[in-house]
């Protein structure tokens, strides 16, 4: 049988549906891009806020058409919408066969036996503390970058926030199997391995009751063929000096830190049950630019929070323009039901939040464009991702990404080079211009890597 999987939502959701197609290759299923050829479809959903939901429901929708228009015999649904509405997918929807919670995915291959013996709309649920034990994975993200997934779930339980509920508490990797992931990981070809939770900077707390990340690092370091290690989802007040120090010193760690502040304002954080205030966020970062000059922050925020008055918004203007930060996205809030937040008073008009929102990104737009301008001249080590159209770019133009930016979210280096390279491979080259968001090189011709290292 032939399996097409659509993986929709965040990075450590694609991880997931990498381990499910693992898992059916190991036990004989074709898999395939081609959705008329598919025997089975998998829908692994997001469920996080409305336009995550919104984006699953339609993709299932479309997905089920295949059953009357092509050859598809079963459709499953896996993921944080199976998790969040267990009875309404199979009761709205009932073109879906079988849902699988969030810790399940590792029983899609008895799914789908179940299914070819004729059984119909079956669901698959276990305590969301349990932890799926099958370390199969297939690769989709090519050569150049991979993830790795060193715990799930969460304990902080942000008033705003569904994952607690929809993944369970915090529980951290064994690291001898992490260790093992980035080695076949490495054995693959990927250059950059991307470190993903709910929250990193946590990692180990649960196993031996100290932050074992510091550790971890030190050890993926040691794995021959991997280039860089770059750091998501790092908690600001969960930032130690050991931490910091770790990705300062080990020469594969990116001087690259994602910082999930969702807000300046002591009022709105302590309202969203963050564990930090401005004037703490503000010092973390003070050291972090202290022990590594050169790192690249990226943060988040919610604009419209319940309650956010017109001060507060002020409050996180005036943070954004004193931090500067490198790279930097907002969304407006979400009110998801059967989270705290969203029973509280003072909910603020989407149009509020939608200004809010547009008036931080032109902010930031200011201090990004800005900060690219000052790149022209330098000299940068960039990883190759892939080459554009001749037609449009001329020849010889590959679009690359340096240790500031991570793949999909952040922005891009155009590089012009007079070989052919492939994704993956790293370039040294001259910034000569700005675009925006972009930079604009030219490869040193006469760059050793080799010699640098």
């Amino acid at each position: 049988m032939k399996i097409l999987c659509v993986s929709l939502g965040c990075d450590k959701n694609l991880v997931d549906s990498e381990m499910m197609l693992g898992l059916l290759t190991k036990d004989g299923y074709q898999l395939t891009d081609d959705d008329q050829e598919a025997d089975v479809v998998i829908v692994n959903t997001c469920a996080f806020i409305d336009a995550a939901k919104e984006e699953s429901i339609n993709t299932i929708l479309d997905m089920a058409r295949l059953k009357e228009d092509a050859k598809c015999q079963a459709l499953v649904v896996t993921g944080c919408m199976a998790e969040r509405y267990k009875k309404e997918v199979l009761k709205e929807i009932p073109e879906v066969d079988a849902v699988l919670g969030t810790t399940t995915y590792g029983e899609i291959s008895k799914v789908l036996r179940r299914l070819q013996d004729g059984e119909k709309h079956i669901e698959v649920y276990e305590d969301l503390s349990r932890m799926p034990e099958d370390d199969h994975r297939v690769f989709t993200t090519g050569s150049a970058y991979s993830y790795l997934k060193i715990a799930e779930g969460c304990n902080k339980r942000c008033t705003y926030c569904i994952i607690p509920y929809l993944r369970g508490p915090y529980r951290s990797e064994p690291m001898v199997k992490l260790i093992s992931q980035a080695k076949k990981i490495a054995e693959n070809g990927v250059k950059e391995l991307i470190l993903v939770a709910q929250e990193t900077t946590l990692y180990g707390t649960d196993l031996s009751q100290k932050k074992m990340l510091p550790t971890l690092l030190r050890e993926l370091g040691r794995i021959e063929g991997l280039e860089w290690i770059r750091l998501q989802y790092c908690y600001p007040e969960e930032i130690t000096d050991e931490i910091i120090e770790a990705i300062a010193k080990e020469p594969k760690v990116c001087h690259y830190i994602d910082l999930p502040i969702q807000h300046a304002s002591d009022r709105i954080l302590k309202r969203m049950g963050r564990r930090t205030t401005h004037d703490e966020i503000i010092s973390r970062i003070r050291r972090i630019r202290e022990l590594i000059p050169d790192v690249a922050l990226r943060t988040t925020l919610i604009s419209g929070f319940p309650g956010e008055t017109e001060e507060d918004h002020q409050i996180l203007m005036d943070f954004v323009r004193e931090v500067e930060f490198d790279r930097l996205g907002v969304f407006t809030y979400s009110q998801e039901e059967d989270t705290p937040a969203a029973a509280m008073e003072d909910q603020i008009p989407q149009e509020v939040k939608e200004r809010r929102r547009d008036e931080i990104m032109a902010l930031q737009q200011e201090i990004a464009f800005r900060k690219e301008k000052e790149k022209i001249g330098s000299e940068m080590r960039v990883m190759v991702e892939g080459r554009m159209p001749e037609e449009d770019y001329g020849f010889g133009v590959y679009t690359c990404r340096t240790y500031m930016d991570a793949p999909n979210i952040d922005s891009q280096i155009f590089v012009h080079s007079e070989r052919d390279l492939m994704s993956g491979d790293f370039v040294r080259c001259t910034v000569t211009d700005s675009d925006g968001y972009d930079l604009i090189g030219e490869e040193i011709a006469d760059w050793d890597d080799e010699e640098e290292e």
